[in-house]
């Protein structure tokens, strides 16, 4: 690694040290606490700091654990050593060199480093990873609305496939434009305002779909410069940018596009929905990304009662939070389809609630989860289009699902104490170790162990697979633990396990075994026991469950004890 020609501005995370050189996050936090000559932070906070790239390299250089890098390390280093923060550019530059222009990337060790990657992997999986990369990176503060892989693939799940054109007015890097609409797609056009992105797009479609599909995206303000004034697609994807106050509305009121209202100044997302709605041609559909929060302002009801009215929107789709590139707002998916003939618009709108999903998914709803709602019970006085406003849980049978979950407490409870394992002291003769305990990482070097992200597995008869991960995740080994944003993560590399034989190995991992079935089995019951609880409380104040006909559940001598013990207190209390 060399560190002689990048911008001498450029910085980088943690989680971007991390991947330069190939350890895990844990591992870089250690290097900041222990290793005196590590370069000290010179820009960012306390809980997301940045450091000089140049001298991490230099650092790097001398250190065992930063000498081999992959590939595809060493081709972000030299995109960032020639390009700075501009990594959209870098990246741009890339893909155009990927698809045969040999000028596209002027710079030498660039070159080298993606010729070495492209003799194993295709350009796209090439431009695929360095994309992730650069929305991981720190770098992607200068890509307004660069959509998230996560959103992207979210989006595609209801967009669905076509056979025709796809369209994006405001793509960015491109994560929804190359996401939807499947491989029969005939054109895939797009149009954003940053003019590095918009080539990064370019290419990321060229790259994805070949010769066979036209690609065109062009750099300019779709709003107020529509480059496809005369598009009508099978597919509109979008996630515009929000909160945009000056997005020209003054200059475009008599604009056609708006077909339900002129929005107002506050309302940019509207402008962005009508715009995406005007380029969807009969029978076509468009999928927009926008805040929850379009689905109720005030200032925005009138154009939501008109696009209901005219049946423009088949569904709003509450997303998870987590989705947003910039933010942890949440997100609602608006599906809009124009009719192939007059008179064919839908008399329902679907609404969809997931925003307790992972997300990562799924994107199928469960029948609880979605609610299909006549136009006119929308068109109220608030024209409000919340999913979670009209997908609701339908009321539970409190008495039988009361008396079923008593029930089922009784058993769990029973069940809990047979799990719980008996364990009796040690002896002094009964030896925990038989020496230096072994690291985790030098167990991963000879082959014995598996890391596959936070789970670590025995991969030899020679260690027991549960008295690895009951030792890994001890009291001693999370004390190594590190700290990111306040939240606790094992470094399960530096991890010490005990030497010991494999047999009493098995008698750990037994009791392993015991203790993890234990904390299953309690967890469920507490989980259980608060849905009791809700079940108990919601029954007594809606007026479906009665409570018993004497105090605590019928023992009268008892709560009589107890309420004159109270009382008692009470007197003592009001004494002192």
């Amino acid at each position: 690694m060399t560190g002689g020609n990048e911008a001498p501005d450029a910085t980088a995370t943690a989680a971007e040290i991390a991947r330069l050189a190939g350890v895990t996050r844990a591992a870089v936090s250690n290097w900041r606490r222990r290793r005196s000559d590590f370069p000290a932070p010179v820009g960012g906070t306390s809980a997301s700091p940045l450091f000089s790239l140049a001298e991490v390299r230099q650092w790097l250089d001398g250190q065992r654990d930063g000498r081999e890098v992959s590939g595809e390390v060493r081709l972000w280093q030299a995109l960032r050593g020639a390009y700075g923060e501009q990594m959209a550019g870098a990246l741009a530059a890339l893909g155009e060199y990927l698809r045969g222009d040999a000028e596209g990337l002027a710079d030498q060790a660039a070159r080298e480093a993606v010729d070495g990657l492209v003799a194993d992997r295709t350009p796209t999986e090439v431009m695929d990873a360095l994309v992730a990369r650069l929305l991981e990176s720190t770098a992607r503060a200068a890509l307004d609305g660069a959509s998230t892989l996560r959103l992207a693939r979210a989006v595609r799940e209801f967009a669905g496939e076509t056979s025709g054109t796809v369209f994006d007015p405001a793509c960015g890097i491109g994560s929804l434009l190359v996401a939807v609409g499947g491989g029969a797609v005939q054109s895939r056009l797009g149009q954003d305002t940053q003019a590095d992105a918009a080539r990064v797009a370019q290419v990321r479609a060229a790259l994805a779909t070949g010769k066979a599909v036209s690609v065109q995206v062009v750099a300019g303000d779709s709003l107020r410069a529509d480059a496809f004034p005369d598009l009508r697609a099978d597919l509109v994807v979008c996630e515009p940018p929000t909160a945009v106050v000056d997005w020209g509305r003054e200059q475009l009121l008599v604009d056609p596009r708006w077909e339900a209202g002129v929005p107002s100044r506050g309302e940019s997302e509207l402008a962005w929905l009508q715009h995406c709605y005007h380029h969807t041609g009969p029978g076509g559909r468009a999928v927009v990304v926008l805040p929850a929060s379009v689905a109720h302002r005030r200032s925005g009801r009138r154009i939501r009662a008109e696009l209901v009215r005219r049946g423009c929107v088949t569904a709003v789709v509450a997303l998870p939070p987590g989705l947003a590139a910039s933010h942890s707002l949440p997100l609602h998916l608006w599906l809009l389809s124009r009719p192939s003939t007059p008179g064919r618009a839908a008399g329902t709108v679907r609404m969809v609630d997931l925003s307790a999903n992972s997300p990562d998914g799924p994107w199928e709803p469960q029948p609880l989860q979605e609610a299909a709602v006549q136009l006119i019970d929308l068109l109220d006085n608030e024209v409000d289009l919340t999913p979670s406003r009209y997908v609701r849980e339908p009321e539970p049978d409190y008495a039988v699902e009361y008396a079923k979950l008593r029930e089922d407490l009784d058993t769990r409870l029973s069940r809990l104490r047979a799990l719980l394992p008996e364990l009796p002291p040690r002896g002094p003769a009964d030896a925990l170790d038989d020496g230096v305990p072994v690291a985790v990482s030098d167990l991963l070097a000879a082959g014995l162990v598996n890391l596959e992200g936070d789970e670590l597995t025995s991969a030899s008869d020679q260690l027991d697979p549960d008295y690895v991960r009951g030792f890994a995740s001890s009291a001693a080994n999370v004390r190594r633990s590190t700290s990111s944003s306040g939240t606790f993560r094992a470094d399960l590399q530096a991890a010490r396990l005990p030497r010991i034989e494999v047999e009493r190995q098995r008698r750990y991992g037994d009791a392993f075994r015991s203790l993890g079935a234990f904390e299953r089995e309690l967890a469920e019951l507490a989980s259980m026991g608060d849905r009791a609880a809700r079940l108990a409380r919601d029954g007594l104040t809606g007026g479906a469950l009665d409570p018993p006909a004497t105090r605590d559940g019928g023992n009268s001598e008892h709560q009589s004890t107890t309420i004159e013990g109270d009382a008692a207190v009470g007197r003592e209390d009001r004494t002192l």
